[in-house]
């Protein structure tokens, strides 16, 4: 090879190189758009860090190869909004609860969606085919056990042996399924449930005031983003009747309730974040099994417990992941 050819050849590498490397996927910027019902508050940005770092750890950076694009509306905003998101042709949508699921696949059948949902059986409600073999452009975390709502009445049996009558708050927008079955265990049980039907988080206190009529002696929350963004407005509530009260986020007990069991929501997004990362690599939702929670937690606070007059069993107490004094 002549000096003249060796050079052309170096020359043309050099100008080649930086396409070479502008091509590679992971130099890429990805966007990931996420649809949320509700406020966007501290407790969803906490548990989204969940999420956040699960993309981290496997090498997209906000900012360096990743943007995130985060909306938020109630239940009848996150329609158009969904619409909008599909039209920007985001790499994947996370989205997060019943209404936003139910928005994003009403919204598209091309971009994957990674779906969070606490309330909904996928398969039933047409998500997904199946849980193995999803089938279309959505995959995720759900948590299709509407049989836990019979045993957080359990649990709260357990705590307060004279229950007699439950209040249950409910939210519309996450569905049935969490209502009847606890309506069917607290057949079983020997309870009289009452729902407190809230659809915003300035609806729980007259939801609570409003049941009260019926003398409730204890109440569980159902899950809802609502709930969890609420929790406090439920804390007061609960203390202003008297009321021992279970609630499925684990910073209900921390911040004053007494009790809470459910799903570790940090641990779930960062399943979703795992998922995320498997369909920014190129593997198809189709193909992507559905997962359910891996991990759940009991939390009981003492203090609480001491101040509406109850003694907590042994049993609750050598079961609790946490017990705050």
């Amino acid at each position: 090879m002549d000096r003249r050819s060796l050079l052309g050849m170096l020359v043309a590498g050099i100008v080649a190189a930086p396409h070479a490397v502008r091509a590679q996927p992971a130099d890429k910027m990805k966007r990931v758009a996420v649809l949320y019902p509700g406020v966007d508050n501290s407790i969803f940005r906490g548990n989204f860090e969940g999420f956040r770092q699960a993309l981290s750890a496997a090498g997209y950076v906000e900012g360096r190869n990743l943007t995130f694009d985060v909306r938020s509306g109630d239940g009848h905003e996150l329609a158009p909004i969904a619409a909008d998101v599909a039209v920007l042709r985001p790499n994947v949508i996370l989205a997060v609860a019943r209404p936003g699921v139910v928005a994003a696949h009403a919204a598209t059948s091309t971009i994957p969606v990674v779906a969070l949902d606490l309330e909904s059986d996928p398969v039933t409600s047409g998500f997904v085919k199946t849980l193995p073999e999803p089938g279309g452009n959505l995959t995720g975390v759900f948590m299709d056990f509407p049989e836990l709502a019979g045993k957080w009445l359990e649990i709260l049996k357990t705590m307060v042996p004279a229950l007699a009558c439950v209040a249950i708050l409910w939210d519309p927008a996450t569905g049935p399924a969490q209502l009847d079955a606890a309506r069917r265990a607290a057949l079983i049980l020997n309870l009289a449930v009452y729902p407190a039907e809230a659809r915003t988080t300035s609806g729980i206190e007259p939801a609570v005031r409003a049941v009260m009529r019926e003398r409730p002696n204890g109440m569980i929350s159902l899950t809802s983003p609502l709930f969890n963004a609420g929790r406090r407005t439920i804390i007061e509530q609960a203390a202003r009747y008297r009321l021992p009260t279970l609630v499925p986020f684990s910073g209900f007990a921390k911040d004053g309730g007494l009790v809470s069991y459910g799903p570790d929501v940090v641990s779930m997004f960062a399943q979703a974040g795992a998922i995320a990362v498997n369909v920014l690599r190129g593997r198809s939702p189709a193909q992507i099994p559905v997962e359910r929670p891996t991990r759940f937690m009991l939390s009981v606070n003492v203090k609480t417990a001491k101040a509406l007059g109850l003694v907590l069993p042994a049993s609750v107490l050598v079961r609790a992941d946490e017990v705050i004094q």
